[in-house]
């Protein structure tokens, strides 16, 4: 293999999400996303473009600071205003880990990708049940819990 052939770059691995209020969860999804890759970049959804459930509670950059300084995390960015594509041609994944729960559907996702022209493997993160009992592995469920104790 020749210098050029990317024989020496490191493999890539993305994962998404909106991480608000970080938990267990959050962080096996980040652990086994990085598994698949020598690094793991983290895209942090804008409030603005979460659509598909209830908007954050923290702030976009609070949110991406806190991802950030996971140790398991290379470094996180935060999405695109508009257009989901320009980071991920930005940090040019190898592969994508979807969320194990994430309402993304996978072929449609590989086939976005392919009509972008952007050649990443796209697969699911395992999924991890409580440890323990009352173990919250849920933003939802942690502000369900909030509300119920503290109104």
């Amino acid at each position: 293999m020749s210098e050029d052939d990317g024989a020496d770059e490191p493999r890539v691995a993305l994962a998404q999400g909106t991480f608000d209020i970080l938990h267990p969860g959050h962080l096996h999804y980040l652990e086994d996303a990085a598994r698949h890759g020598d690094e793991l970049h983290v895209i942090v959804a804008r409030r603005d473009n979460v659509t598909h459930k209830p908007k954050p509670v923290c702030p976009d950059r609070q949110r991406r600071d806190m991802v950030g300084a996971l140790s398991v995390v290379d470094e996180a960015h935060l999405g695109h205003p508009e257009d989901f594509f320009v980071p991920v041609r930005d940090i040019d994944p190898d592969v994508i880990v979807l969320g194990f729960d994430q309402h993304h559907d996978e072929e449609a996702l590989t086939a976005a990708l392919a009509n972008a022209g952007i050649g990443a493997e796209v697969t699911r993160a395992t999924g991890r049940e409580p440890r323990y009992d009352g173990e919250l592995l849920s933003t939802g469920d942690i502000i369900d819990l909030l509300i119920d104790q503290r109104g």
